[in-house]
């Protein structure tokens, strides 16, 4: 998909193009709030909310609900994610992070793939109810709501209801997306009838309606978390998955549980680095390559020695994600170890300055693959407490399967899982023993949502992508780092590299030729990937004059705003009040 230059990339509000005065705001908070997410909708319910009064994590409710709706093909009631919260006035933990990721069926094994001759069937992986795990997203939403949010489900899940009954008009990104899964969308009824036009891409512009999927939204308003997982939603889900094949049980809903857990945090440049921990290898892979970098001789950014830093730390951090990561709520993850500055320091160490390292010099070959269909969103409230959400059904349209009388598309995330320990995934990722799949278990992801944060700045920012994403945050974080602009952030151009397949992935725009050479002289592949990727959403904070921007892709169909917040009440760094 093109690069949009025409669309607003960066709108900024500061308090003094308010107020005459010298610039007011809340306390640890700039005065002010911004969104940004992957649809213009869903961007809109964010502010809906926060302008009812509602804080940044009523609007997180209401953004990650409207995107269900308006985004079938990333996120969903049906997919799981991950929430990074920032809390200004929680000084024992001002930083949590939410982990609503799939989780295996309690019906599962390493084998759940294999057919009687022991080999894995990619097919049932990735097409159907048997490659869905039990959602977290509904859980994460009524958790958010009960434990952080200021205002009832009834209240932020209002703009997804209003989508799901009114209906959103499809995009030529949504046409796209759908032409990869038409086929899958073909086989099941429920989702052909809802998503497509007699069994076919529908024009752009055709309103989608979803009146299930608002019936399932209206009965979380009334029942929180019970209004998915228990009572008629439960049983029609369960019912649903089970005779389309499916291994669900009433157990499996039953148990599902969000976790908190503490995010990876660790400094490097100057900033205090919050980001996701497993089972998201995301926090990890950055610690590894910000802090290694750190140690290097330093290169002009943009420059070859540079670039080639970048992609020899980024090659030896997803080594370890392909033979070490997993849920280490089931295998034991040396994290404190590979978080490390220590850790960092030792693989900066083995870099040969002159000579791309060939992948096959670090040790065994294995492979992987993961989904890159997910989306993200940024938003921060004038009191400054933050979301950074990344969503994801994994696949386009997930499984492709529908669950009939729900409106309820379910994700394909089993197959993140390691089917086949020494295999890869549909994104190429290497698996390990340590992903393999387990009644309970979460499979390894890269979604990434990340916060860097000094005296001078706050920085909010995440992508879809699949294994792309933690090198287009770490791309995205340099950028945050050397002061460079919001929108610079998210539209700048990307490379990559995951350990295996051995070549750097590149959008066209990533080098220029005389780069090019000069980067395959030292041994590096590149590969270009053939279109732009990535979906990238962003707010800056600037502290010392309190200007608060945001920035959506130009790649994607979003929008980011930034609006005076709708309070009675602003506060002085005197602590006194204005009305």
């Amino acid at each position: 998909m093109g690069m949009r230059h025409n669309r607003h990339l960066l709108i900024t509000l500061s308090l003094a193009g308010l107020l005459s005065a010298a610039p007011l705001h809340a306390a640890n908070g700039p005065g002010q709030q911004a969104v940004a997410s992957a649809h213009p909708l869903a961007t809109a319910a964010g502010h809906t909310i926060l302008d009812q009064g509602g804080n940044a994590f009523d609007a997180a409710v209401a953004v990650a609900a409207t995107l269900a709706v308006v985004e079938p093909y990333s996120s969903g009631l049906g997919g799981g994610g991950f929430f990074l919260l920032r809390q200004p006035g929680n000084s024992d933990q001002p930083y949590r992070f939410i982990d609503a990721r799939e989780t295996a069926p309690l019906s599962a094994n390493r084998d759940l793939y294999r057919d009687s001759d022991g080999i894995v069937q990619r097919d049932p992986a990735i097409n159907g109810p048997l490659a869905a795990g039990i959602p977290g997203v509904p859980a994460a939403l009524a958790h958010l709501a009960e434990h952080y949010g200021k205002l009832p489900l009834a209240k932020t899940l209002a703009p997804a209801i209003a989508a799901a009954e009114n209906g959103f008009a499809i995009s030529e990104h949504y046409r796209t997306l759908a032409g990869y899964r038409l086929e899958a969308m073909n086989r099941y009824p429920e989702t052909d009838r809802l998503f497509l036009r007699d069994s076919q891409l529908p024009a752009v512009g055709t309103v989608i309606k979803q009146p299930e999927l608002a019936a399932t939204l209206r009965a979380m308003a009334a029942e929180g978390r019970d209004g998915f997982y228990k009572g008629r939603v439960g049983k029609q889900l369960i019912e649903g998955v089970r005779s389309a094949g499916g291994i669900w049980q009433q157990a499996d809903l039953d148990d599902y549980k969000v976790i908190e857990r503490s995010p990876i945090r660790f400094t490097a440049n100057g900033f205090d680095v919050i980001s996701a921990p497993l089972p998201s290898a995301g926090g990890i892979a950055l610690a590894g390559i910000l802090q290694g970098l750190d140690t290097l001789p330093k290169a002009a950014p943009g420059s070859v020695p540079w670039t080639h830093q970048l992609v020899e730390l980024m090659r030896r951090t997803y080594r370890d994600r392909a033979a070490l990561l997993g849920d280490n709520d089931f295998v034991e993850v040396p994290v404190q170890q590979l978080t490390s500055s220590d850790y960092a320091a030792k693989l900066a160490a083995s870099i040969d300055p002159e000579r791309a390292t060939p992948s096959s010099e670090l040790g065994p070959l294995i492979d992987f693959v993961e989904g890159n269909h997910t989306t993200h969103f940024s938003l921060i409230d004038a009191q400054g407490n933050a979301v950074a959400a990344t969503l994801s059904v994994n696949l386009p349209f997930g499984a492709a399967f529908t669950v009939p009388g729900t409106g309820v598309l379910l994700n394909n995330e089993m197959d993140d899982f390691a089917a086949d320990p020494d295999g890869v995934n549909a994104y190429g990722l290497a698996g390990s023993e340590a992903n393999a799949i387990a009644p309970g278990k979460r499979p390894l992801s890269s979604m990434t949502p990340t916060m860097l944060e000094n005296d001078q700045q706050l920085a909010i920012l995440g992508t879809p992508g699949g294994s792309r994403i933690i090198t287009m945050v770490l791309l995205g974080s340099l950028e945050a780092m050397r002061g460079e602009p919001v929108e610079r952030w998210v539209s700048r151009p990307r490379f990559h590299h995951q350990y295996l397949p051995d070549h750097i992935q590149v959008e066209a725009a990533a080098f220029s030729a005389q780069q090019q050479s000069a980067l395959e002289a030292m041994g590096h592949s590149i590969e270009p990937v053939g279109r732009d990727y990535g979906n990238m959403q962003a707010v800056s904070w600037q502290k010392a004059d309190n200007q608060l921007s945001a920035a959506s892709d130009p790649r994607g169909i979003g929008e980011a705003r930034v609006s005076a917040a709708a309070v009675t009440k602003l506060y002085t760094q005197q602590g006194a009040s204005i009305e």
